[in-house]
């Protein structure tokens, strides 16, 4: 069985989506309405953009979506997943190609997304940490013991996959909580280059934002089941859907659990569709030692 996933922020880069776009009549036609419904030129960012440009919330998120959810579409009969699944953003992405939501409302919403994110960012600035080699026990024992102290929140928020987990929260806590992490063995703990505290509690606002938005937008049922980040599990329902899409931002990202359960379900080849080739490298290691399991990128 064949696992489409998708990825998520921090996949972008200079020249993403150009080629579908100079090589495909399909690719330019949703590039080009994608400049219209945004009201900027998104393309001559992802295109020939900077580094520092792609990073902009208004331009890397729904950069990220476009790419991804233009490629499945441009892949044609060739795009027959039998489960997908995404990665934070990249869920929207799969919501579209597996037929949940349009094109159009799917990048009206992460677009939404984007900038809710970024209005709760400026709000109550927070950060993140990647924490390598420690489990996700210990990790949330420390987590839940510096929340206690009164020095802001830090909550577990992406469990990517086994040894890697990202913790979110308050500049301060995130701080103290890696400090404690590396004295309790972790080989790493590095706070990253983001501008918030995302599927953290910090994203409160953003939360109630969105909610707004995916409740005025239709969902329906989705052509295969879809893995879901708030619990790891399938879903067919569009209500549920919607309820956990509306969840998603404060939650934490289950990915591991996601992932472990697409194996289960029979999924032995996985397909990352999209930028980058981050969650090829996490399907790897949630799948080590099954030799039935392939997995591949289509960018």
């Amino acid at each position: 069985m064949k696992a489409f996933v998708f990825p998520g922020q921090g996949a972008q880069y200079t020249g993403m989506g150009k080629d579908l776009y100079e090589n495909n009549e399909t690719a330019r036609e949703l590039f080009e309405k994608a400049n219209d419904i945004l009201g900027f030129r998104i393309t001559d960012i992802m295109f020939e953009g900077t580094a520092d440009e792609l990073k902009q919330t208004k331009v890397t998120q729904p950069a990220v979506f476009l790419h991804s959810v233009i490629r499945a579409i441009c892949m044609g009969d060739e795009f027959r997943p039998d489960m997908v699944g995404g990665h934070s953003l990249g869920e929207f992405s799969a919501l579209v190609a597996a037929g949940v939501l349009g094109f159009e409302d799917g990048l009206r919403l992460v677009y939404a997304r984007a900038m809710a994110m970024q209005a709760a960012c400026d709000k109550a600035p927070g950060t993140m940490a990647a924490v390598i080699n420690l489990t996700d026990e210990v990790i949330e024992k420390i987590c839940s013991e510096v929340s206690a102290m009164g020095k802001g929140t830090v909550v577990p928020a992406n469990y990517n996959c086994p040894g890697q987990l990202v913790i979110s929260g308050d500049v301060e806590a995130v701080n103290i909580a890696c400090e404690k992490l590396k004295e309790a063995g972790a080989k790493r703990a590095l706070v990253l280059p983001v501008g918030g505290a995302f599927h953290s509690p910090l994203m409160q606002p953003a939360k109630d934002e969105l909610q707004s938005a995916i409740e005025k937008t239709e969902f329906h049922a989705p052509r295969c089941p879809i893995y879901q980040n708030v619990d790891g599990k399938a879903h067919t329902d569009a209500a549920e859907i919607k309820a956990n899409l509306m969840a998603q931002l404060t939650a934490s990202v289950f990915w591991t659990k996601e992932v472990a359960n697409m194996l289960e379900a029979g999924a032995t080849e996985f397909v990352e569709c999209g930028p980058g080739k981050a969650l090829q490298g996490m399907v790897s290691k949630i799948a080590k030692g099954r030799e039935d399991v392939t997995i591949t990128g289509i960018a």
